[in-house]
């Protein structure tokens, strides 16, 4: 029997949890060989959540864990992630709450892993919004910074891919770590893709569709969001440091170029507070060149977490201890 554990990030959105964990438990496949586990891991959600959901945890399908605080996105799959891996499930479904898989969307995902034999480093749905265009913020990349655009394919090469419907093998995982809990937010799904895109072919699905019921269809922009919103900005910034400096001088690049379009578009689109805007994006970028943060290791079956510094090391194998 295959064991799938799809990995839910929540807070505060009870709501939208249901109807994920709806569409989850709608799932077409062939449960005969195949079984679907769905683990809700909640960032200490304040709106109920928890009473919500323990009910419905005695079906043995869903598991519920209580962080105990808010980690952040990338703190929540850190730890779902850890817990799928050390529990034994052979694939992790990646998702955030108000991701809605279409009831085909797993078994797409079987039939492109059968068809590719199983290898792949990681497969991403094709992610649309609620009104059925493509979510602009779930779009994957290949090469490195170009978006695809054409999403008609069966499987297309893919590099950078968000938490919005990733199937991985846990045995992938297991080799590349884990996201970085570090990040809280933001990055860590691209991070977290592209080192496992450095070392196998990954893929698109065309035909494993989810939609992605976001408030917008769309990222915010430093240069035009709101102002309560800035200072969640300084960690995107930093964040990407540590992705992009692995790609050597192309990256080091790629972030002076983008920083100062950014800069531009703040001069130019934004209504108020352009100075703060400009000294987030560049105070953030230096923080990002201190900061080194750790990828942490789940290794089966001993279920052991080591830390390595990921600073400026493309490849983390050669320095990871395992226990047997």
């Amino acid at each position: 029997m295959r064991r799938i554990a799809a990995v839910v990030v929540t807070y505060n959105r009870v709501n939208l949890l249901l109807q994920c964990i709806e569409a989850l438990k709608s799932q077409r496949f062939d449960s005969s060989s195949t079984s679907l586990d769905i683990l809700i891991i909640d960032n200490a959600s304040t709106d109920g959540t928890e009473q919500t959901l323990k009910p419905l945890a005695n079906d043995g399908e869903i598991m519920y864990y209580n962080t105990g605080s808010n980690l952040g996105g990338a703190g929540g799959f850190n730890y779902g992630m850890k817990q799928a891996v050390s529990a034994g499930y052979d694939d992790l479904w990646v998702m955030d709450d108000d991701c809605l898989p279409h009831d085909d969307a797993l078994q797409a995902l079987l039939d492109a892993d059968a068809q590719l034999k199983g290898r792949y480093g990681y497969l991403s749905s094709v992610v649309r919004w609620t009104d059925g265009s493509i979510c602009r913020m779930n779009v994957q990349r290949h090469p490195l910074n170009t978006d695809i655009t054409d999403f008609t394919l069966q499987l297309q090469p893919c590099t950078l891919a968000s938490f919005v419907s990733l199937f991985v093998p846990a045995s992938i995982v297991a080799e590349v770590g884990l996201p970085i809990k570090d990040f809280f937010i933001w990055t860590d799904d691209w991070d977290f893709t592209r080192r496992i895109s450095r070392r196998y072919d990954c893929f698109v699905v065309g035909d494993s569709v989810v939609t992605h019921a976001s408030k917008n269809n769309g990222a915010g922009t430093i240069a035009t969001d709101v102002p309560e919103r800035l200072d969640r900005y300084r960690k995107i910034y930093r964040n990407d440091v540590v992705l992009y400096r692995q790609e050597g001088f192309n990256g080091y690049a790629y972030i002076i170029m983008r920083d100062l379009y950014h800069i531009i578009q703040v001069i130019l689109h934004s209504s108020g507070q352009r100075c703060k805007k400009i000294g987030i994006i560049v105070s953030g970028t230096i923080a990002g060149f201190r900061f080194h943060p750790q990828i942490e290791y789940v290794t089966c079956p001993t279920h052991t977490i080591v830390s390595v510094d990921c600073t400026n090391d493309v490849d983390n194998t050669k320095n990871r201890q395992h226990e047997s």
